[in-house]
């Protein structure tokens, strides 16, 4: 009946993931249009292709037992695919100083995978420490990821704009981290239900700073609004003090 259950929310988990996985679409089908990447970071984006990598190696066989984890492993691959796609369109767009740092990010993640890779299957020679390696490092990098979006939630309280925040991906990523904590719950698989629990945590942030900021109609002032604002000032109280000379 658990298996059954846990095989159900698998399934619902791994559809709201790629979901979770497309609604970046939006904003780079923005970014080819206006051919420029603008002020968005693509931290998050190499972030969740190492955390995807790294999940998807947690739920192959060689690590799991046989495909218990069929789920997780399909839904990362997905994410591979898309996450992969969005840095490549990044990089595309970016200006020369971006690009190095986003090509650097990215040999650095595939490098420490391949270490991880190399050591879980010949230095580690039985599931349960394969599974704490891997399941330790998947940790680390999901805590990586579900961090990352503090910062546009920073960003949003500075600038008292949502512009950076888009609501369905902060609310795709609450749904994502509720259906694995619960698939991680169902199968006492500690490695899932820990960093999913705070992906919920963020997810709420978020959607709270969300809903904050998102009444705030009148566009945030920028330092050259200020500035400006300051000139005109000065340059009536210079017209008042003129016209007061005899």
């Amino acid at each position: 009946m658990v298996t059954s259950v846990r095989l159900i929310v698998g399934i619902i988990g791994s559809v709201v993931c790629v979901l979770l996985y497309a609604v970046p679409i939006l904003t780079f089908k923005r970014v080819i249009k206006e051919a420029t990447v603008g002020e968005f970071s693509c931290l998050p984006y190499i972030l969740a292709l190492f955390s995807a990598l790294t999940w998807g190696w947690y739920g192959f066989p060689v690590v799991s037992n046989g495909w218990e984890n069929l789920s997780l492993f399909g839904t990362c691959a997905i994410g591979v695919l898309f996450e992969f796609s969005f840095i490549v369109i990044y990089v595309w767009f970016a200006p020369k100083e971006k690009k190095k740092f986003v090509v650097l990010m990215v040999s650095l993640i595939l490098a420490i995978l391949c270490m991880i890779v190399s050591f879980s299957s010949f230095m580690l020679h039985t599931q349960h420490t394969r599974k704490l390696f891997v399941g330790s490092v998947g940790i680390v990098t999901s805590m990586s990821m579900y961090s990352a979006p503090l910062v546009a939630v920073k960003q949003v309280m500075k600038t008292k704009s949502v512009e950076f925040m888009p609501f369905y991906l902060s609310l795709f990523s609450l749904l994502t981290s509720l259906m694995w904590t619960l698939y991680g719950v169902l199968g006492r698989d500690p490695y899932l239900t820990a960093p999913n629990s705070v992906g919920c945590l963020t997810g709420i942030v978020q959607l709270v700073v969300y809903c904050i900021y998102s009444r705030c109609k009148e566009p945030p002032k920028t330092h050259d609004d200020i500035e400006l604002a300051r000139d005109l000032e000065v340059a009536t109280s210079r017209e008042d003090t003129n016209a007061c000379k005899p």
